[in-house]
């Protein structure tokens, strides 16, 4: 969350991304400049160093720049620089952050598959240990893991989808399975909708899905897009977390209660 002059920056330099131009390819070179700016610690400190002139900052990315990224990044990255940052690591995160949102636009209107398969991806690292690991692991080098996912993903997802799931690797998170969540919900905010997960013990159908849905949307006054995981142990119910809220309607956590009555 940006705070601060870093909001204000934020802003203006989304507010430069509303011209034209391929919201795909745009998205891939701002990862580009936030990989940069992380790797380049001498770079990142003069792209942020208040007491140098933006025309001369905005020249020194011109000319690092020019013919590797489209004009339209490059107008994001030189009012970028041009601006005031609460911390120098932020620089990169906005232009981060304004990447996922250019390639959740470029998937126009497949985004709620691309929320589904980053949700779904991310399932799948969790759930296999020896991928978790692989995808952690320092010797590795980001080139050997991208391959390594290159070859899970194939064609079998959305352009947009091989995009994130390949940015999970730069680092900027904590593991790939944050980045992925972190990224679903940018997704679903470019669409104004909030996320649920529902964690039921059999699958939902898709009647009782969209039951579910239509409620919650009504309740939240915002459209819900629902993550479903099937967790056995729930045993029956339902458990739903939008955010901070928890609706627990599960026959485990029924019979947790039970058990805290009788034990006190």
């Amino acid at each position: 969350m940006m705070r601060g002059a870093s909001a204000d920056a934020y802003a203006a330099t989304s507010a430069a991304l509303t011209g034209a131009g391929d919201a795909g390819t745009v998205g891939r070179d701002l990862f580009g400049v936030a990989d940069l700016l992380r790797a380049e610690p001498a770079l990142r400190r003069v792209a942020t160093d208040a007491s140098i002139e933006s025309e001369a900052k905005a020249g020194l990315f011109r000319e690092v720049l020019a013919g590797k990224v489209s004009e339209l990044a490059l107008a994001a990255v030189v009012v970028a620089v041009s601006q005031r940052w609460t911390a120098s690591r932020d620089l990169a995160d906005a232009l981060e952050r304004l990447g996922v949102v250019s390639v959740v636009q470029s998937s126009g209107g497949e985004a709620g598959r691309l929320e589904d398969e980053l949700f779904a991806f991310g399932q799948v690292v969790q759930d296999n240990p020896p991928l978790r690991d692989a995808l952690s692991d320092p010797a590795r080098s980001r080139e050997d893991k991208s391959r390594l996912l290159g070859d899970l993903l194939g064609d079998k997802v959305l352009p947009a989808t091989v995009a994130l799931v390949q940015q999970s690797l730069s680092g900027s998170y904590r593991t790939v399975g944050v980045a992925l969540a972190d990224y679903q919900k940018v997704a679903s905010e470019v669409r104004g909708q909030g996320v649920a997960t529902v964690r039921v013990a059999r699958p939902l159908s898709d009647a009782d899905r969209q039951r579910l849905a239509d409620a919650l949307s009504r309740s939240y006054e915002r459209e819900i897009h629902i993550n479903v995981v099937v967790d056995p142990d729930v045993l029956g119910g339902i458990r739903v977390e939008i955010g901070d809220d928890v609706i627990d309607g599960t026959v485990s956590s029924r019979l947790d209660e039970a058990r805290r009555r009788l034990a006190g």
